[in-house]
Parts: C-alpha cells; sequence; structure tokens
C-alpha cells in the first residue's frame, strides 16, 4: 500500500515563507528572555489607527457578521476603484475590484488564475520570497532576470527582451521593492511596458508599498497608468497591511481586466467566501480617512531610513544603496565570505541581531535588514552588527 506520508498533492512542495519563518524564530527567542534585536520582520510597528479599529468595531456591534459577495463589498470596492483613480491614475470599474483576505493571496490567486503549466513567469531577482512559489503552485515555470545595485534593481528593458520566449505569459513587478526598496523609474516602466504590449503578455505589478515612499525625484509611478494598452495588460495589486498598519487585518485587493477579474472571482469564491466582513469597514475608513496617519508614519519611516542608511554604510566591507520606498534596505555582505545563511545565523547566534538573508530572495550574498522598528533598536541592532562584521 502507498505510504501517506510520501505522497504530495499539487501544492504539497512548497517551502515555507523564509521571512515569517526567521520572524517567528526571533520573537520565540525574546519569548525566552533573550535580548533580541530583529530587523526581520515586514511589519510597521506602530497600532492600527484607533479610527480604523473603530469603524470595525462599529461593524461588529451593528451585527455586520454575514457573508458579503466573494469579491468584497461594494462600497468598498467603489472606493477602491476612487483610490486608484485618484492616487494612482488608474481608470478601473467596481466588477474588475477584487477585495481579497491579503495582498498576498491577490497575488497568488492573479497568478493562478491567468497561468498554468507550461507557462512561464518572468520575476526580476531581488524578488519577495513569495512569488517563485505561488507560480510554482499554479504549475507554471520561473524565469529569474537578475538586476543590479547598479541599475537601482530594475529590470533592463534588454534583459527583459531576452528572457521573453513564446511560453512567456506574466511578468511580476514589484515597486516600490521588498526586500531592496527601488522604486521604478517612469523611463523604465514605459520600455516594459512596450515589450508587454509587443510580445502580448500580461504585466502584475505589486504595489502594496506605494504610499511609503520618501524622496520627490523617486515618486511611484503604476504602470498601468501609462496608457490604455498596457492598462489593458495589467494586474495592480496593493492593500492595507503596511501603508495603515493593517498587517494581521488580512485585506488586500486588485484591479485587473474584466475578462479576468472574473476569473479571479471564481476562484475566491471557491477558496475563501470572501474577506472578513467586519474588517472591510476598517478598509473602507482607511481608504477614507486614514491619510493623516499614514504621512504621519511616513516620516517616522523617512527618518529612519536616513538613520539605517548612515550607520550601516559605516560598517566597513558592507555596501547598500539608499532606499527610495518600502521600510527596508538591501545590504551586500559578500565580502565577507559568508553565504547569506550563515552569516545570518551567526548574527543572531552570537550578537542577537534578526536579519533576513538574501537567498531566498534570489540575491546571495546580500542580507536584507527591515527598518519599521524603533531609533533605538536600529542603532543597537547595527551597532552590534558593525561588531559581528569587524569580527569577521
Amino acid at each position: 500500500m502507498e505510504n501517506l506520508e510520501e505522497t504530495t498533492g499539487f501544492m504539497g512542495n512548497i517551502a515555507p515563507s523564509a521571512t515569517l519563518a526567521i520572524t517567528a524564530k526571533a520573537k520565540a527567542m525574546k519569548a525566552e528572555g533573550l535580548d533580541i534585536c530583529s530587523l526581520s520582520a515586514g511589519e510597521p510597528d506602530f497600532d492600527t489607527p484607533d479610527m480604523i479599529k473603530q469603524a470595525a468595531i462599529d461593524a461588529l456591534l451593528a451585527g455586520k457578521t454575514g457573508y458579503t459577495p466573494a469579491a468584497g463589498m461594494p462600497e468598498l470596492r467603489n472606493a477602491i476603484v476612487k483610490k486608484f483613480a485618484d492616487d494612482n491614475g488608474i481608470k478601473t470599474t467596481m466588477p474588475q475590484v477584487i477585495v481579497a483576505p491579503g495582498a498576498k493571496f491577490s497575488v497568488f490567486s492573479a497568478v493562478a488564475a491567468l497561468c498554468g503549466v507550461g507557462d512561464e513567469v518572468i520575476i526580476p531577482a531581488p524578488y519577495w520570497v513569495s512569488y517563485p512559489e505561488m507560480v510554482t503552485m499554479a504549475g507554471a515555470t520561473s524565469v529569474i532576470v537578475n538586476t543590479t545595485a547598479g541599475n537601482n534593481y530594475e529590470l533592463q528593458a534588454a534583459d527583459l527582451e531576452a528572457a521573453i520566449t513564446e511560453n512567456t505569459k506574466l511578468l511580476i513587478l514589484n515597486t516600490p521593492s521588498n526586500p531592496t526598496g527601488a522604486i521604478y523609474r517612469k523611463e523604465t516602466l514605459e520600455a516594459i511596458a512596450a515589450l508587454a504590449v509587443k510580445y502580448n503578455f500580461m504585466v502584475l505589478s505589486d504595489e502594496i508599498y506605494e504610499k511609503l515612499v520618501y524622496d520627490a525625484i523617486a515618486p511611484h509611478i503604476s504602470i498601468a497608468s501609462l496608457n490604455d494598452e498596457i492598462a489593458e495588460l495589467t494586474i495592480t495589486v496593493n492593500g492595507l497591511s503596511k501603508a495603515y498598519a493593517m498587517t494581521g487585518w488580512r485585506l488586500g485587493y486588485l484591479t485587473a481586466p474584466l475578462w479576468l477579474a472574473k476569473k479571479i472571482s471564481a476562484m475566491q469564491s471557491n477558496t475563501t467566501s470572501n474577506p472578513t466582513s467586519f474588517a472591510q469597514y476598517g478598509a473602507l475608513k482607511a481608504l477614507e480617512d486614514g491619510e493623516a496617519a499614514v504621512n504621519t508614519m511616513k516620516a517616522a519611516f523617512a527618518k529612519r531610513r536616513d538613520l539605517i542608511y548612515k550607520l550601516v554604510n559605516d560598517i566597513d566591507g558592507v555596501k547598500a544603496i539608499r532606499p527610495e520606498g518600502a521600510f527596508y534596505i538591501f545590504c551586500d555582505i559578500s565580502s565577507f565570505g559568508l553565504t547569506s545563511n550563515d552569516f545570518c545565523a551567526q548574527l543572531l547566534e552570537k550578537k542577537l541581531v534578526a536579519a533576513i538573508p538574501g537567498q531566498p530572495f534570489g540575491a546571495e550574498g546580500s542580507i536584507r535588514l527591515s527598518y519599521a522598528c524603533a531609533d533605538e533598536t536600529i542603532i543597537e541592532a547595527v551597532g552590534r552588527l558593525k561588531a559581528f562584521c569587524d569580527s569577521l
């Protein structure tokens, strides 16, 4: 008889998220009483603004606890239509908008509804750790194209075109980027859009960090806003987790061409039924009245960005570009001769500093540090990092 423990389902060989695993380990060590300095979490250290929490509380008390449409409440989807128009210059309609239990699920459902066996998905590296796993879950194949710090970690048109085949179905972009903090410039996006139109493949633009941008010379631009042709080929994903400090609420959303939005909605109706009802009222409040709270958190992140960039670049053997968005700095530690996994393991063991190795991001020889933490934590953690590097 077959050994059930040795069998696997279609999605049974997926690796757990490296970022979540390391963050959980750091939290467990801290719970044991160890003096952990964590620069690993992709999570704001702010609480959800009170008005957003109150909107969800009010919805609960009013009995808003039943099913909603699979794609989300109409009033929330209409607010998202307005947000895309006002903030991003993207023209969309309510039937094209799908609210999901997290932007991560929005990305996965778009990939799974679009791609399958025989399809290729181009992913620039460094990439968010979950993208290749999602492609694998869909049965498709990831085609990794490396980028460089010298080009601001932006996918270059020539490299993209060289990777395109007759099987190319999708390109995944993430701007502002996790893990690099880089923001794609308009001219780069225009060149990518021209290739998508020329070769007829879709673009998934993950813009979850779009409100966390810090320099006037590097604004966030949505590729779908460039022209009508690329808009018809773009899935734009966003959410509430990062900008509004709502990570645990699990609310994301996307807009896609209507034909694809219908497929995504059907898939979601058979998997999650709908996003949590009362949480959607909190999301509605965030989109309608949350900008001031976002700006307060953004100002704090901007100061921390400048602080950690200065401190990191004072460490001999470490190189990093100045991040323009998100709340990460990506550091080249290849000069020390350790793999990124060994570097982070030793850093945690010897100095009690949690960082994320670059290997799961497709960038061996680098580490990701999060500055979504207090100034004091940044100063102490980078001081320990410097001492560790000096010891090497």
